[in-house]
């Protein structure tokens, strides 16, 4: 069967550019589709991510999309004890990562994987995927308009509630207690120090954290995840009690609210099947997210690199697009991401299984505090 292209990937977050991107670079015809008009929004993650991510994917660290440069962290227990992680007095005068603008962010990955080759088709919705004589046509509505496109391998980067997925007949839903609520603020006058600060405590944050990051230009995003299954208030109510009546209140004291951004987070293991016959689910739409940490940008990017170049050499050499043929794909993926993957879920778990709330907020407190310590495994420099 002649395919329109090679790859369909829907999805225009980082996960989607960079398999679009890969997949090009590689020779093949790709079509990628996103729902929304404008890439990025609605923002639903602080767009914090390290120097090292952008350099693993080979992303030059554009001014275009970087709000505000970071050097270290600052982790807080739950009675407000800092832990001060400061690269600078390293001697580290590079920044350590970046809070990125996710709306030019996106739209500068996207611009990238259509520099590659690849087509790119906004406010485009896939309603509907068929499988037949070894590829799959899916019906696609852009604006007012339906069309069918066939492909031979359908990525899925749609996000936690990956309709791909379900159209695929993969089981894409995570546990409730695995789904971190997230809210936050992007405020005006408050003063920020070039490091992202980390708040952990029940007191705080529920079955999560919350944190302060830098913006810019004044700026800063203060926000918080919440475990839904532990506690009965939502992410809204944990947020303002956070800026009204905690250790950091003071500082928020002239804060005006200039956004409100949020969204959930799977913080699950990943997901046991992520390929179907001619699909393959990545980043969040596999639950491909840091499980400690709730970072998902890195992941997603490492996700597509690794699809992109997967598919440039499994379609040289084969048609063979089954679930079968495309397992290879997933254990490419469990061999190089999904071993550390599993290891911070059982992290996480193990902190969070404890039935003593002041035991659980030691552990995380340790854990985050030491998570970017330059003796860490997990270390990003």
């Amino acid at each position: 069967m002649a395919c329109d292209y090679d790859v369909l990937v829907v999805g225009g977050g980082p996960a989607g550019a960079l398999a679009a991107r890969t997949a090009a670079q590689g020779g093949l015809r790709v079509l990628l589709v996103d729902k929304k008009s404008e890439l990025g929004t609605p923002v639903q993650c602080s767009g914090a991510l390290s120097a090292g991510a952008l350099d693993d994917c080979d992303v030059p660290a554009d001014p275009e999309f970087i709000a505000e440069p970071v050097f270290g962290f600052l982790t807080y227990s739950n009675s407000g004890e800092p832990s001060r992680l400061d690269y600078r007095a390293f001697g580290r005068r590079e920044p350590l990562g970046y809070v990125v603008d996710r709306k030019r962010f996106d739209r500068y990955l996207t611009r990238l994987a259509a520099a590659a080759g690849a087509e790119v088709w906004l406010k485009a919705r896939v309603v509907g995927l068929a499988r037949a004589a070894g590829a799959i046509t899916a019906q696609i509505e852009r604006f007012t308009d339906r069309c069918a496109v066939s492909a031979r391998v359908v990525v899925g980067a749609d996000g936690i509630m990956s309709q791909v997925g379900v159209m695929a007949g993969l089981r894409v839903a995570a546990p409730l207690g695995d789904i971190a609520s997230c809210l936050q603020y992007v405020v005006e006058n408050v003063e920020t120090c070039g490091l992202l600060e980390i708040v952990t405590g029940h007191a705080h944050a529920p079955g999560g954290y919350a944190w302060v990051f830098p913006k810019g230009h004044g700026m800063a995003e203060v926000g918080l995840g919440v475990a839904r299954d532990r506690t009965d208030r939502d992410a809204r109510w944990w947020l303002e009690r956070l800026m009204s009546d905690s250790f950091m209140a003071p500082r928020f004291r002239h804060a005006r609210i200039a956004e409100v951004q949020g969204g959930g987070v799977p913080l699950s293991a990943a997901l046991k099947q992520m390929v179907a016959d001619n699909v393959i689910l990545i980043g969040d739409a596999a639950r491909h997210v840091n499980p400690i940490t709730g970072g998902g940008i890195h992941m997603a990017m490492r996700d597509g690199r690794l699809v992109g170049a997967f598919l440039t050499e499994h379609l040289a050499v084969t048609s063979d697009c089954s679930r079968q043929a495309l397992r290879s794909c997933q254990a490419r993926w469990q061999a190089q991401l999904g071993r550390t993957h599993a290891e911070l879920y059982r992290l996480r778990r193990d902190i969070f299984r404890s039935p003593d709330p002041a035991q659980q907020d030691r552990a995380l407190f340790e854990t985050l505090g030491h998570y970017f310590h330059p003796d860490s495994k997990y270390r990003k420099v």
